[in-house]
């Protein structure tokens, strides 16, 4: 080979070898910078999100311990003997009894109790006041039958075709009403005697009877009320 190829292959190799460390010198430029940037951007961030945190609060104040109690001694526990092996059964004291005397009976000598005296009859009841003397008997205002009418026939006896005769004693009172009344003798028919009564009740008037010094009194009277089916 020439002179002049090695001269030219060593210019050559030289050129490389400087162009490869610019490389090397770029690619190390080129971390450091990016590390650099990195390094600054979390220092930046670090230095925004730091927080002031307050002064922080002063530590509890010690309590002191409470003052030891002195240590108190227990004595020993008493020595107790172990019971003996055998034991005996020892017999309770006789017990004496005095005799008590029962107490005294004390007797009663009963009083004989005087029967109590009859009890005195009971007085006879007053007599009944005498009855008045009648110096003037009731006398009926008008006629007792003309009371009645063909009107007044019960119904039931009319269907039943019931008549007869019912006589009656009356009572008059001072006002010259009846006041009582009652059958002496039926006609047979339980409606004819009970409109009998009710009849005169509502419808007789008297004159009262008087007494002897012109008084009117109570009085009686009769009476017979014949009843005949009404003709059609």
């Amino acid at each position: 080979m020439s002179y002049a190829n090695r001269r030219q292959m060593s210019g050559n190799r030289t050129v490389a070898i400087v162009i490869v460390a610019l490389l090397h010198v770029l690619i190390g430029y080129a971390l450091i910078t990016g590390l650099a940037y990195n390094v600054i951007k979390k220092a930046a961030e670090d230095l925004k999100t730091f927080d002031v945190q307050d002064e922080p609060p002063p530590p509890p104040e010690e309590i002191p311990p409470p003052p030891e109690q002195p240590q108190v001694e227990t004595p020993p526990p008493p020595v107790v003997s172990p019971p003996p092996l055998v034991r005996t059964n020892t017999p309770p004291p006789p017990v004496s009894t005095a005799p008590v005397a029962p107490p005294p009976v004390q007797t009663y000598t009963a009083t004989p109790v005087p029967p109590a005296p009859p009890a005195p009859p009971a007085p006879p009841p007053p007599p009944p006041p005498p009855r008045p003397v009648i110096s003037q008997e009731a006398r009926a205002r008008g006629s007792l039958p003309g009371l009645f009418s063909t009107d007044d026939y019960p119904q039931d006896a009319i269907r039943n075709e019931q008549q007869g005769t019912t006589a009656v004693s009356l009572n008059i009172g001072t006002d010259g009403r009846v006041s009582g009344c009652s059958v002496s003798s039926s006609s047979g028919s339980r409606s004819l005697d009970d409109a009998t009564c009710r009849i005169i009740r509502s419808r007789a008037r008297y004159t009262p009877a008087k007494d002897q010094s012109g008084n009117p009194i109570a009085g009686t009277d009769t009476a017979r009320i014949r009843w005949v089916l009404p003709e059609d």
